[in-house]
């Protein structure tokens, strides 16, 4: 009986245990299976990368305050974020990646870059 292989079904020669005809098959074959389950993980990553780089092009100084029109302005996603972190004084710093902002009154921000320890 011959095997097809799993990629584009053509008949695979060699060991009986070969499941591609090539390694550009096997290659796409598995590519595809990665991207598959992958594509929630992928849109949420691009939001977050997004956001970092947004962050990063306002606060070049490395702390920043402005008013949260200028995120919306350049589409910053308040719903994402990789984690928070609380200061001993109860302030709640959300953070993508290194760059992070604290809420403060009246619709401002205060953005901060992550310092290296």
């Amino acid at each position: 009986m011959e095997k097809q292989c799993l990629d584009c079904g053509a008949t695979v020669k060699g060991r009986s245990d070969k499941k591609f005809c090539d390694d550009q098959c096997r290659s796409n074959y598995n590519n595809r299976i990665k991207a598959d389950g992958n594509v929630e993980v992928k849109k949420i990553n691009n939001i977050l990368l997004k956001n970092r780089k947004i962050l990063a092009q306002l606060n070049i100084e490395g702390k920043t305050k402005l008013p949260k029109s200028k995120l919306e302005k350049a589409s910053f996603n308040f719903n994402y974020f990789t984690h928070t972190y609380e200061t001993s004084k109860g302030s709640c710093y959300k953070f993508c990646y290194d760059q992070g902002y604290l809420t403060l009154e009246n619709d401002w921000f205060l953005l901060v870059k992550k310092q290296e320890s």
